[in-house]
């Protein structure tokens, strides 16, 4: 029996893998055309990712992150919108 937590560990890396290796690579050309987004957009972008999320499950047009962004800045402002629902979230289990 101790042999589970780590057995099982490792089904799930390599069932992780297996489903990884069936994405498909799509062609960025065509959003790298027009508007590039910077920090304020991924900033908004990151935090209303679960909503994004939600709807990309049942619409091909919706996506959670901007192809088409400047780079570093675009990066940090999602990283601290999507990084906002942990804080709101660990806000509340303190009390």
């Amino acid at each position: 029996m101790k042999f589970t937590k780590p057995l099982l560990f490792a089904a799930v890396i390599i069932a992780i893998l297996v489903f990884a290796s069936c994405a498909e690579v799509q062609a960025t050309k065509e959003c790298l055309s027009g508007r590039q987004y910077g920090f304020l957009y991924g900033l908004i972008h990151g935090f209303i990712t679960p909503v994004s999320f939600i709807a990309s499950l049942f619409k091909d047009n919706v996506a959670i992150y901007a192809v088409n962004n400047t780079g570093g800045l675009y990066d940090l402002g999602f990283l601290l919108g999507s990084s906002g629902w942990g804080f709101m979230a660990g806000n509340r289990s303190k009390k």
